[in-house]
């Protein structure tokens, strides 16, 4: 069993920064895939970004050259520096796990972003 939280969320002016975190507990983070996705209101959940074990990286188009994604396998943790913010960034973000061995998925409970205008 892995349990994931997020922190970091909050409001941010457009324009500007927010950086969040995902710490996980319960298993090998490192053979992990971890992506960070969001859920606008009214919309279905996407992809933002995603980090494979190796550190390759690949993004949402509308978030490629303001987002990073990055990962510290050494203390679990997984982070989404978001710059360059705009309204339509508002949304809960929430982190994945994903194991390749035994096809497992799981979520944290997510953190909601706000970008006003």
């Amino acid at each position: 069993q892995v349990e994931l939280a997020e922190s970091g969320g909050g409001l941010a002016q457009a324009g500007g920064s927010l950086r969040l975190s995902c710490v996980a507990w319960g298993s090998t983070f490192s053979h992990a895939v971890m992506g960070w996705y969001r859920q606008a209101p009214g919309k279905e959940r996407e992809l933002v970004a995603v980090i494979t074990s190796g550190g390759s990286t690949n993004y949402a188009d509308s978030v490629k050259g303001r987002f990073t994604i990055s990962r510290d396998n050494a203390q679990n943790q997984m982070y989404l520096q978001m710059n360059s913010l705009k309204p339509e960034d508002t949304a809960v973000y929430y982190c994945n796990a994903y194991f390749f061995d035994s096809k497992s998925n799981y979520w944290g409970q997510g953190t909601q972003v706000t970008v006003s205008s």
